[in-house]
């Protein structure tokens, strides 16, 4: 597509600004997509979202966010449904998009395994509709539950024993089954269903995922009864025995149990034969009479499955290849100019609402002033050239890189009196300088506190639940209180000192105010006080500094214990840091001068220059070389939480905040097993198991694994052909043993 952004382009701080969209945008749609039955974007765009969130947290992984939604499925139990643990959890699917997607996909699967012989898999539709579990005793029928977070479930057994296509009985099955399939409504069922509710006076569905979702879920087993859903069983949770030794046999197990089977399953060789079946599925997909959105492929072997294990969230030995998503064209109205915690100013279409793909879309992405203006981030030409004004008839892409975009402009139907954007240089919000940084594509006001965007989106994701998530403190509450006269919020430890100042208050207590009750106030009192007492990593998180995540926050609690200390040692480091950035502005004003001449000696020469001319104490640079050098802490979120602490006002602030708060150190790590805790490095050729299996495996036991080794490590594992990493580890008084050691080490000899 004309003008597509790739993930390789983006600097950090366009990372950061897209990662908080993505949340925000994701977070919503699985509300409304589980939650709700409503969603208010297609499976395309949704699929898209989470696929561009996962490409820009591996390019950068030190801004995950704590919310990120590859850490999480699905939605929450609503209520009014009893909760079902799930024995096994029911995860998502890797997603591909693109035919080299799915070779990657088997290249990935062969190298973690070491394997050169030919790897087997399944390929099936993907059945648009709802996940669902179901739990089978002694052949029985005892529990049904949707997958809700993946860990957690809804009890819908009343409403499955509805469905006809669900057996109350087995015969020959193990004395526990769950099986686990895709509760769907036909084309046809759907039609019908929707006449008839529109015909009552009653709600009509906007596709046959809502109804079969809102049908299934529904507190009254009657009206789900009285509802025409099926259902395809494609797997199995919790078994007391195997139904097979491979994925194409189990499905053929459960259709002979007298569950629904896909009939267009198959056995795939290759991946040439995968996109084949997926090319014929493709084109049949009108005439299937339900709804599908792409083909799964699991590997066959369910050895190889338990070998490759999970992720998070996701299988290693399955993805779903989903079809391509749709393009529109529409009007675009306005652009409007968001600012964000960081101070980035992030443009934003505003489209005459136009469907794509089943869903109405009234905004879009713009990125940044260069994306307007038809250039990329190296200042090359995107969209041939062609820039975005006011009045252009665009093209909007629902399924690309991020949140609905503009993809292209018709130049033929372009306004006459259609103007160049111009790009503010001041902040819309509080008049601040808009500047933009060497090297940086997103212009930022320069307004920090003072700047009331700033402030607010610093306090909303202040209480994010992977900050301190208070409980009754969400968007909504922090936009009132900003803005609040009598109890003003404008920064965090204005929430700890909300109820003294309410209680001095003799006369407007929030608890008479509209929007709040006698209840809710308690609640919320309880709810901030009990969030005096908090854990490390969620304080560092919480303060919202520019490149500092969750993981890094973790990384940084777990390194310094307390905020004392970690405060002590990044004021120790600021001579360093303050060194550091002098020689990466050398750096940056010679780059261009010398390769220009050829001469790449002279960008070091002029880092040197630049760092010998501050004088550095040793236990300055000590300090900084620990700082930087911890896992996930590099110089530039270094030199962030330097800048943060540096900053008089900055820093008079975090300390209001740290005295209403008593901090608590991270906890140890486990120790269940003979290696957690431990630092672990691998290195030389391993013989039975590859690297990436014996690093998950040690990740799974509590192990934390490094790439090189340092006087943190605590142990090496040393195949044949360990070069440095042993003269390294022998050097330092590490541990070292051999891979019959490790694995004698973790009982799996």
């Amino acid at each position: 597509m004309t003008g597509e952004r790739q993930v390789g382009d983006l600097t950090e701080a366009e990372a950061r600004a897209e990662l908080a969209r993505l949340a925000d945008a994701i977070a919503a749609a699985n509300t409304a997509y589980h939650g709700l039955d409503a969603p208010e974007i297609s499976d395309a765009e949704y699929d898209a979202l989470k696929r561009r969130n996962a490409e820009i947290e591996t390019r950068f992984p030190a801004l995950k966010r704590a919310d990120s939604p590859s850490d999480q499925i699905g939605a929450a139990v609503a209520e009014g449904f009893g909760k079902v643990r799930h024995e096994i959890r029911m995860l998502s699917l890797e997603n591909a998009f693109e035919d080299g997607d799915v070779a990657e996909f088997d290249a990935r699967v062969r190298s973690f395994l070491g394997s050169d012989a030919p790897i087997a898999y399944t390929a099936e539709p993907k059945i648009d509709g709802l996940s669902l579990s179901l739990r089978y005793e002694r052949g029985v029928l005892v529990q049904a539950a949707t997958r809700g977070d993946g860990e957690v479930g809804e009890n819908v057994t009343d409403n499955a024993r509805t469905i006809a296509d669900i057996p109350q009985r087995l015969d020959g099955a193990p004395d526990v089954l769950e099986v686990r399939g895709e509760v769907y409504m036909s084309h046809a069922d759907f039609a019908a269903l929707n006449a008839r509710q529109a015909a009552g006076g009653g709600k009509v569905f906007a596709n046959p995922r809502n109804a079969a979702a809102g049908s299934l879920r529904q507190l009254d087993a009657t009206i789900t009864a009285a509802r025409p859903l099926r259902f395809f069983a494609y797997g199995w949770g919790a078994v007391t025995e195997p139904l097979a030794t491979s994925q194409f046999a189990a499905i053929s197990r459960l259709n002979g149990l007298g569950f629904q089977t896909n009939p267009l399953t198959v056995l795939c060789s290759d991946p040439a034969e995968m996109l084949a079946h997926y090319r014929r599925i493709e084109a049949m997909r009108a005439d299937l009479g339900y709804d599908i959105d792409g083909v799964v492929y699991k590997v066959d072997d369910l050895a190889l499955q338990g070998r490759l294990g999970f992720r998070s969230t996701t299988p290693r030995w399955a993805i779903a290849h989903k079809f391509p998503a749709e393009l529109a064209w529409t009007e675009l109205e306005a652009i409007d100019i968001q600012v964000g915690r960081t101070g980035a100013l992030s443009p934003v279409a505003r489209l005459r609402p136009v469907t794509v793909g089943g869903v109405v879309v009234s905004n879009a992405t713009l990125h940044n002033e260069d994306y307007i203006a038809g250039r990329d981030s190296r200042g090359q030409v995107i969209r041939e050239g062609k820039d975005i004004r006011v009045g252009d008839r665009v093209q909007v892409y629902r399924a690309g890189d991020v949140i609905p975009k503009v993809a292209d402009v018709d130049m033929a139907r372009r306004p006459a009196g259609a103007v160049p954007y111009v790009f503010p240089h001041l902040c819309p919000e509080c008049g601040s300088e808009a500047v933009r940084e060497e090297g940086d594509s997103v212009r930022r006001c320069t307004g920090g506190l003072i700047c009331p965007a700033q402030a607010v989106e610093r306090l909303v994701h202040f209480v994010s639940r992977a900050a301190f998530d208070i409980e009754g403190l969400g968007r909504k509450q922090i936009e009132m209180f900003f803005a609040d006269s009598l109890l003003p919020v404008r920064e965090p430890a204005d929430i700890f000192t909300l109820e003294a100042r309410d209680a001095a208050n003799p006369l407007q207590k929030l608890r008479n105010r509209d929007g709040f009750g006698e209840k809710s106030v308690t609640n919320l009192w309880a709810a901030i006080r009990e969030r005096r007492r908090i854990g490390l990593a969620r304080v560092i998180f919480a303060l919202g500094m520019r490149h500092v995540g969750e993981v890094a926050a973790q990384d940084l609690a777990r390194h310094y214990l307390t905020w004392e200390a970690l405060v002590a040692a990044v004021d120790l480091a600021r001579p360093a840091a303050l060194a550091h950035r002098a020689a990466d502005e050398a750096e940056l004003q010679e780059r261009a001068a010398a390769e220009a001449e050829g001469r790449r000696a002279r960008v070091k020469e002029a880092r040197d220059r630049a760092v010998g001319a501050l004088s550095v104490p040793d236990d300055a640079a000590a300090a900084w070389q620990e700082l930087i050098t911890g896992d996930g802490i590099g110089p530039v979120l270094a030199l962030s939480l330097s800048d943060t602490l540096a900053n008089p006002e900055e820093r008079a602030s975090i300390a209001r905040l740290v005295a209403h708060l008593d901090i608590q150190p991270p906890e140890a790590r486990a120790t269940e097993s003979p290696v957690a805790g431990l630092t672990v490095v691998f290195t030389g050729t391993l013989e039975k198991m590859t690297r990436a299996e014996a690093k998950a495996r040690a990740e799974s036991l509590g192990a934390k694994v490094a790439g090189s080794v340092s006087a943190k490590t605590d142990l090496l594992v040393a195949g044949p052909g360990a070069g440095s990493k042993a003269k390294d580890a022998e050097r330092l008084g590490v541990r070292m043993i051999d891979e019959d050691g490790w694995l004698a080490l973790i009982g799996d000899a």
